[in-house]
């Protein structure tokens, strides 16, 4: 067994073929893995796909100019300038009709790269006597017939590439996160993104002809989403994508040799299953770090219930109490229990559970919520022995602004409509500012502030004012300044800030 491994992993190495491939292959690996981070993160992967269809008519168009002019065959560097000035044309006309037009980017690169590819298919059809490329050669590549020349263009682009990327990391990094930012800071963003732009061309024109389109297209996106899937730095993206475009490589070449298939094809195969492989047991954003997720997420519902009763009990109570009572599965109410703990929203007390004071303040939130909906839901004109229910459900809708808003609407109501006290939307310690609305019967407050809408209310900064009872159904606000009784409406008590001094409501 031992020396059939050796035999599978150690012949190929001493094909000059295989060498080639490994070393070509690595170094478009490498390159497209770094520039493809950039791509994804500014959702460009479909420009990637047009630059390299596009480059057919460059390649086309550079060959037939050295044919006519010259009298040269499959001169390399003409065909390099031909792709590139093919990619920044086509660049240039997305963003042209993007521009000038309703079209959307994503349509026009459709448009174009299309456009642009039928193009060098006709090229190359109607002067097929003098342009000698094959179209699936180009399109499936032939990684292990790389050439001398190949490897030279793949080695001199990326490293012009990889400088760039390196020399402009900064500038890169945050018009990709976060391009207002970067305008306002003053990096040139449009030509930080041309960079990126031609950067992106340099790596697919020097790669087509040696893994073609498929290929090259495939290591520009998949090994940069795999890292994408385990990281959360730029740096460490980058590092992680190239790795993993070297790992494709190297596994599909093998593939490649073991089962006599095409090399493109392999390479592409084994990415994809590395990509499946991550996106699988990935720890943060895997599909099995997600499911582990929702197996222990408690539903914020079951969380709320809990808080509501063991605020209504008196003392300490037993988890077995609260399952019973708390609607939900046992092994889920459980581990709600578990997390509340473990948050400090409950605490160990008594041989049993009672509310911490961070609890005791989300309790009565949830609790605050419950009895403005039912003051909303008898205003409404819901039947009574509906009430309660309806408000049960909908006492999880309690944010903080939408709550305040429905009090305002009610008139900073008491009590429920079943008599019970609606607990207070702040804390009225000593020193706590309020509305003059939302003061409690007894409390007293020092005035601080009278606006506009409060002017003629009687009462200034200064005063020290007692609040009583409020009268004509709950809609008149009464104060007393030493002997003097002050009625506010709702517009004026809203005016009113006060300090509480003394007392709790």
């Amino acid at each position: 067994m031992t020396d059939f491994l050796r035999q599978a992993l150690l012949a190929p190495l001493g094909e000059t073929f295989f060498i080639k491939s490994l070393v070509g292959g690595m170094m478009t690996a490498v390159v497209c893995g770094v520039v493809g981070c950039l791509v994804i993160l500014r959702k460009m992967s479909f420009l990637g796909d047009a630059l390299s269809h596009a480059m057919l008519a460059g390649v086309a168009g550079g060959y037939l100019f050295m044919k006519l002019a010259f009298g040269l065959e499959a001169h390399a560097p003409a065909m390099l300038v031909g792709s590139v000035l093919a990619a920044v044309l086509t660049v240039g006309l997305i963003g042209f009709v993007s521009n000038i037009s309703r079209i959307k980017e994503d349509t026009a690169i459709g448009i174009i790269y299309t456009g642009v590819f039928a193009a060098g298919v006709v090229l190359v059809s109607a002067f097929s006597e003098y342009v000698h490329i094959d179209l699936m050669h180009f399109i499936m590549g032939d990684v292990l017939g790389v050439a001398d020349a190949d490897l030279w263009v793949a080695a001199i682009a990326g490293s012009i590439v990889l400088s760039v990327i390196i020399l402009f990391f900064r500038f890169f990094h945050i018009t990709s996160f976060d391009p207002i930012l970067a305008a306002a800071i003053g990096i040139p963003v449009g030509l930080v993104g041309y960079a990126l732009t031609v950067s992106v061309s340099l790596v697919v024109v020097s790669a087509v002809s040696m893994v073609g389109v498929i290929l090259v297209v495939g290591l520009l996106i998949t090994p940069a989403a795999t890292a994408y899937l385990l990281s959360d730095r730029l740096e460490k993206m980058m590092l992680l994508s190239a790795l993993f475009g070297v790992s494709s490589v190297v596994g599909g070449l093998y593939l490649c040799v073991w089962f006599n298939t095409s090399g493109g094809g392999a390479i592409m195969l084994f990415c994809t299953i590395q990509f499946l492989v991550v996106l699988f047991v990935a720890p943060r954003y895997g599909i099995l770090a997600g499911w582990f997720r929702r197996r222990r997420q408690v539903p914020q519902q079951v969380m709320e219930d809990v808080l509501g009763f063991v605020l209504r009990q008196e003392g300490a109570v037993t988890p077995e109490k609260v399952t019973a009572a708390v609607t939900g599965e046992r092994s889920v109410i459980l581990r709600a229990l578990r997390q509340m703990l473990s948050a400090e929203l409950l605490s160990s007390q008594d041989h049993g559970l009672g509310l911490t004071e961070k609890g005791r303040r989300e309790a009565l939130k949830l609790l605050r919520a419950h009895r403005l909906w039912e003051a909303y839901l008898h205003r409404t004109g819901v039947a009574p022995e509906r009430v309660h229910e309806i408000a049960h459900q909908l006492e999880h809708l309690n944010d903080p602004d939408s709550v305040h808003l429905m009090d305002h609407l009610l008139g900073h109501p008491l009590e429920d409509p079943h008599g019970s006290r609606i607990p207070a939307e702040v804390s009225h310690e000593p020193g706590k500012k309020l509305r003059a609305s939302e003061l409690r019967p007894e409390e007293r407050a020092a005035v601080l502030e009278v606006t506009e809408k409060g002017r003629d209310c009687g009462l200034q900064a200064g005063d020290v004012v007692i609040c009583g009872p409020r009268r004509n159904e709950g809609r008149t606000w009464v104060l007393h300044r030493d002997k003097e009784e002050i009625h506010l409406e709702h517009r004026q008590a809203d005016a009113v800030w006060v300090a509480i001094l003394g007392g709790n409501g």
